[in-house]
């Protein structure tokens, strides 16, 4: 499902943003990404996205590898990883309906296809009667659930949740994260980063740690270090 082997990232001023990473998730796994900031979880998750390429090794996801793909077949690699933000990303101006048909949309999916599956997703993340609202009309719990939809509106085999509780309250963090575990249990692939010591020691997944950009902890049904902060 994903695989990185032997990845290192180099940035400009020789800043090495991960050095010699290799691990594996399969299929239908949920796993948390964790580390101090700076310690390489931004590139993991670009990798995964194509947004950029690893200096070496090579990056695979659902048996493509990323890191030699021509940047026109990006598109549709994506079309496999949906990515949830922290901070929403939803167009303002476009109702709860609309941002998540435009992710439709840039793929050239078909107008009875979005017509078809916006209302089940949105049904699925608990939004069915916010269709017509936008953004602003929302709580941040519900912005993050549009986030969701969005993400899952093409069927992604693959989930990357980059900080989704990380500017929500405690009580609507659970939320997420027991909509989350429900899209892990209907099959989906589950990649989350997080500086949250509750979520991850509730949840007791699998758990990869980085510092300075070196794989330090790969625990199953792991917690969340006391040496790793924000």
């Amino acid at each position: 499902m994903i695989e990185f082997r032997d990845v290192t990232v180099i940035y400009d001023n020789d800043i090495i943003g991960l050095e010699n990473v290799s691990f594996k998730i399969e299929k239908g796994e949920f796993v948390f990404l964790v580390g101090k900031t700076g310690a390489g979880k931004s590139s993991a998750i670009k990798l995964l996205t194509g947004e950029i390429k690893p200096y070496a090794g090579d990056v695979i996801v659902n048996g493509i590898t990323v890191n030699t793909l021509k940047n026109k077949k990006l598109p549709y690699l994506r079309r496999s990883v949906g990515v949830v933000f922290q901070d929403f990303r939803l167009l303002p101006n476009k109702t709860v309906y609309e941002n998540v048909a435009f992710a439709m949309e840039v793929v050239r999916a078909r107008k009875k296809d979005i017509r078809r599956k916006v209302p089940t997703i949105l049904s699925l993340v608990g939004l069915s009667g916010r269709a017509k609202n936008y953004p602003n009309e929302l709580s941040g719990g519900e912005q993050q659930r549009v986030c969701i939809a969005r993400a899952l509106v093409n069927s992604p085999a693959i989930v990357i949740a980059d900080e989704p509780t990380g500017n929500l309250d405690a009580e609507t963090a659970d939320e997420i994260m027991k909509l989350l575990m429900e899209i892990n249990r209907m099959g989906t692939t589950i990649v989350m980063v997080t500086h949250s010591e509750k979520i991850v020691n509730d949840a007791r997944r699998r758990v990869i740690q980085l510092e300075s950009g070196v794989v330090v902890r790969d625990e199953m049904e792991g917690g969340y270090a006391l040496d790793v902060l924000a």
